[in-house]
């Protein structure tokens, strides 16, 4: 898999880890060359103290010419060693390592150059002159002669793998008396360096111990706000914009601003699903509503001539005629209950009534209040309304009776029916609420269409009826419902005067 097709969930992460050892590996590189430094100055700084104060120490016994003094002088530092002390007590020589020099080896030269006293006394024979030994020991004489300055000095390029310090040695009145020379092999710095690069590959390990699950978390923490951006992105367009529900990262960071505009495009997909769906209710409702106002028209003139037909026959037809009597009275009942129908589908758009008043409300709640009993159910009337409104109370009773009527149809025995009236300088509003059984999203689409009750009980109407004296009274009606509660919500804006 490519890296570019990773999420940032691994990747950023992944990068913080990689980071992280990148720089241990750094650090761990610098740590260890600066021990090795440390380790090769230490080195010749402990062999330059040690030469001055051997050159020191050798000045009496050089100028009463005493080697087995300087002997001695110069073996005393090495013979500390066990493995020098070891060899000198077998009468032996030091062992040599694979390159044939010892690990350390101090000799002094007079002021010709030549060997005057060496700790390892059968390599460098006494009055030896030093530069014949080789082309190493001749370039050291040479730097050794060319040298005009009376301060020791470090060679580290005469021999492979060597340190050589040179100090002089000077009589009180700083005349020359020879040249003390310790050749020390690098191998010294390995047991030093092992220890310090024990101790950083340690310390290292500690640290990538404790770093990398901390990069690791918080890299994994910094890209979750994006991957559940991703995820709730990647829902818009499977799922309509209402059932998105996400909880976006909030911040005033690059991803804030990123969750902020998406937030505010879901809410302007959900008005527009929701000015979608008002718009189409409204037309299919407007649409219902000529149509059963043109049927119930064309309906209702034949109706009228049945009716005056059936109440002539009644009044002037033969009254010993039992049977007849029995279906006329049948036919009677049934075309009343058909203009009944008819009548709650022509629903008049101006009809002349009073301001609505309190009063008016509360007769609304004593006509309720039968079918509050029969069920068992509790009614919470909150009415805060103690003005006549400037509305028209036919159409306000009506909608508030149709609302109520089927709070208490939806309700279960034993449940709770609450009404809530309030009214301003500009607005009247109502909200009757149930707890009965939530509103489905399938049946909410055709909630105000009439014949669309599914309780089994009434013709329909009462939904409808109350969607189109809203509309006539140009007020909005709105339904919210989950599995707790069902609430409809009434606006009515109030008109330029009041009525009286």
């Amino acid at each position: 898999m490519r890296l570019r097709n990773l999420s940032y969930r691994v990747k950023t992460p992944l990068s913080a880890v990689l980071v992280i050892l990148l720089t241990a590996l750094i650090l761990s590189s610098v740590l260890l060359v600066r021990a090795y430094q440390d380790s090769r100055d230490d080195l010749i700084s402990n062999a330059l103290d040690l030469g001055t104060v051997l050159s020191q120490t050798l000045r009496p016994a050089m100028k009463r010419d005493e080697v087995w003094m300087a002997y001695e002088t110069i073996m005393s530092p090495l013979e500390r060693d066990a493995g020098w002390q070891y060899a000198v007590e077998q009468g032996e020589q030091p062992a040599i390592p694979v390159e044939g020099k010892p690990e350390r080896e101090i000799y002094v030269l007079d002021t010709r150059s030549r060997v005057y006293v060496a700790s390892r006394p059968r390599e460098y024979p006494m009055l030896d002159e030093l530069a014949r030994r080789g082309a190493e020991h001749a370039e050291l004489v040479r730097r050794i002669e060319a040298r005009d300055d009376r301060r020791p000095v470090v060679f580290d390029d005469v021999w492979p793998g060597r340190y050589v310090m040179v100090v002089p040695i000077l009589a009180e009145d700083s005349a020359p008396l020879g040249t003390l020379v310790l050749s020390y092999s690098s191998a010294l710095l390995v047991p030093r360096f092992l220890n310090a690069l024990e101790q950083v590959i340690l310390g290292t390990l500690l640290v990538l111990v404790i770093l990398l699950p901390l990069g690791w978390y918080w890299g994994k923490r910094l890209t979750d706000p994006l991957a559940h951006l991703s995820a709730c992105m990647g829902r818009v367009g499977t799922e309509v914009p209402s059932d998105i529900q996400c909880d976006l990262y909030d911040g005033r960071d690059e991803i804030g601003q990123v969750s902020y505009r998406f937030r505010r495009m879901l809410d302007e997909l959900r008005e527009k699903e929701e000015l979608e769906r008002s718009m189409v209710a409204s037309e299919r409702l407007a649409a219902v509503g000529r149509l059963t106002a043109g049927i119930a028209h064309e309906i209702n003139n034949p109706l009228g001539g049945m009716l005056n037909a059936i109440s002539t026959y009644k009044r002037h037809g033969d009254e010993r005629d039992p049977v007849a009597d029995r279906t006329i009275s049948l036919l009677e009942r049934g075309l009343v209950q058909i203009k009944g129908t008819v009548g709650a589908l022509l629903v008049e758009a101006r009809l002349e009534s009073h301001a609505l008043t309190p009063d008016d409300l509360q007769d609304i709640r004593t006509l309720v209040q039968p079918d509050i009993q029969r069920k068992g159910l509790r009614l919470v009337w909150d009415n805060a309304i103690d003005a006549p409104v400037a509305l028209p109370s036919s159409q306000v009773r009506q909608v508030l009776l149709n609302l109520l009527l089927n709070a208490v149809q939806a309700s279960d025995e034993g449940g709770e029916v609450l009404c809530w009236l309030r009214a301003d300088n500009r607005f009247f509003h109502a909200a009757i609420s149930n707890g009965g059984k939530h509103i489905s999203r399938g049946r909410m689409a055709h909630l105000f269409e009439p014949f669309a009750t599914s309780s089994g009980e009434g013709h329909g109407l009462g939904l409808w009826v109350t969607y189109q004296l809203i509309q006539q009274l140009d007020g909005q009606i709105e339904v919210t419902s989950n599995e707790s509660v069902t609430i409809f919500e009434v606006t009515l804006p109030l008109s330029e005067g009041e009525s009286s």
